[in-house]
């Protein structure tokens, strides 16, 4: 869930079948990942950046490049080429729900569900997005319940809510997407 544990966003990391073949013949991609694994990101960050400089056009070397730089915490720069992504290939859908990772740990959630909302006009299959999109609404809908509890005493009714709300939030996070690994 995108909840408040946030910082496993980049844990559960799910397939993008598309990204493993569209780099340099697989094999660039598969090392990258390999250092990915052995948690050496400045040099799988290195070796991602290095093949997408080298082909430009191909959105599976810039897209590891994104997750890398999350995984690093470097949002900013994330941000940057995942926007990139959606601005040169507006058709995939796991820039966006990655767009929505990055604003949901920043706590934007509005943004969050844009991003979420444009992977799934994509892919209306896209599992890991659906999954994000419910999770962004139970902290939209928690930041609902904060506000109408906060300028009175909160119902019964209203108390359950935030205390299940809550439940939710705190549960496992699905997270981003990556190509050709779980984590």
């Amino acid at each position: 869930m995108f909840s408040m544990t946030v910082r496993h966003l980049c844990r559960a990391l799910a397939v993008a079948v598309w990204a493993v073949p569209a780099l340099a013949a697989g094999d660039e991609a598969i090392e990258v990942q390999r250092l990915m694994r052995q948690g050496d990101l400045q040099a799988a960050l290195q070796r991602a950046s290095t093949a997408a400089s080298a082909q430009p056009t191909h959105a599976a070397a810039r897209f590891l490049q994104g997750v890398i730089l999350t995984d690093l915490l470097r949002d900013a720069e994330a941000l940057d080429v995942f926007e990139r992504l959606t601005q040169e290939f507006p058709a995939l859908p796991e820039p966006y729900n990655n767009i929505a990772l990055l604003h949901a740990r920043a706590g934007r959630w509005e943004q969050a569900l844009t991003a979420l909302q444009a992977a799934l006009r994509n892919d209306p299959t896209h599992r890991i997005a659906r999954e994000n999109l419910g999770d962004v609404h139970v902290q939209l809908a928690l930041q609902a319940w904060n506000t109408a509890a906060s300028g009175s005493v909160a119902g019964a009714t209203l108390q359950r809510k935030l205390r299940l709300g809550r439940e939710l939030a705190h549960g496992p996070l699905p997270a981003a997407v990556v190509g050709g690994t779980n984590r």
